[in-house]
């Protein structure tokens, strides 16, 4: 169906019930419009050990949502999102024994990018980060690592560990 606008403002073409259905994809948005962009929220089902003062890179086996399959939840753990944008960036950890420092880190293609730190728990100690970050849409990946005191298992919980983002933004 063609439709025609004219000069005085007059839309031609138009059958009673209004525009047909069309499907807007994220890059056919305007600038800096989020729209329907990348999602995901995973969490750890399965205690991972980490050891005392080594930066390790959580494991999510379980995912919650990925919206436009971006997360691998089973061999990187890593958010690859193929379209580029401003992204909010969440991830958290609890142990669950020794109470000790908890770093929670947020990587951005295989480097340290934002820290958090150390909850103020009795019994079990957490740590959680929280950012936005620039991410290209096509190479640029973000991954969530953890820092303990002393070597113990995370929380499987899925209240405890978990990682997420969302785009807010886009390029």
């Amino acid at each position: 169906m063609t439709m025609t606008i004219n000069g005085s403002g007059t839309i031609t073409g138009l059958v009673a019930g209004g525009l047909p259905d069309a499907t807007i994809t994220q890059p056919d948005l305007a600038t800096g419009v989020a729209g329907t962009g990348p999602a995901f929220s995973a969490y750890q089902s399965s205690a991972q050990s980490v050891t005392a003062n080594t930066n390790t890179k959580l494991q999510f086996q379980t995912e919650e949502f990925d919206t436009a399959n971006a997360f691998d939840s089973t061999t990187n753990y890593r958010f690859t999102p193929q379209v580029a944008g401003y992204y909010q960036v969440n991830a958290a950890l609890v142990l669950t024994a020794t109470r000790t420092y908890v770093l929670a880190k947020i990587y951005k293609n295989g480097f340290s990018y934002k820290v958090g730190n150390s909850g103020n728990g009795t019994v079990n100690m957490g740590g959680s980060v929280s950012c936005l970050v620039y991410l290209n849409g096509s190479t640029d990946y973000i991954e969530a690592y953890g820092v303990v005191g002393v070597t113990q298992n995370l929380s499987s919980d899925p209240n405890d560990t978990w990682f997420q983002a969302a785009m807010i933004r886009g390029a």
